[in-house]
């Protein structure tokens, strides 16, 4: 699915910071805890806890978030609809890691098995 250049540079240029801190909120509200998030973007990303906080503390946009992160092998597996789009059918790239990432928090927030999460079934 073809998204507005605009929208694809706007994504590049968050940061990590500015949207964790929503990630958080999200799961927590729903009753999960910022140890499942984090092992959630651990599984996606291959940062450990220190790297993360690293990526968090320099402030680092979603575009350098991503070139630093070693991405998980079965992330081709998360397929679904976040924000009106279908993941798999992203064109970007970049927009498609970061749509990865939302879509494995909603599914945390949702309730849904860690195992199902990290496409471990």
């Amino acid at each position: 699915m073809s998204q507005s250049k605009s929208h694809d540079q706007r994504i590049a240029e968050l940061t990590f910071a500015s949207v964790y801190p929503h990630y958080l909120a999200k799961v927590e509200r729903k009753g999960r805890t910022k140890e499942e998030l984090h092992e959630v973007i651990q599984w996606l990303t291959g940062f450990s806890e220190k790297k993360m906080q690293q990526q968090i503390d320099e402030g680092v946009t979603f575009e350098q978030f991503f070139q630093r992160a070693k991405l998980n092998k079965n992330a081709h597996l998360i397929t679904g609809a976040i924000c009106g789009y279908r993941v798999e059918e992203i064109e970007n790239p970049l927009t498609q890691k970061v749509r990865y990432l939302d879509k494995l928090v909603d599914e945390l927030a949702k309730g849904k098995k860690m195992e199902k999460i990290l496409r471990q079934e």
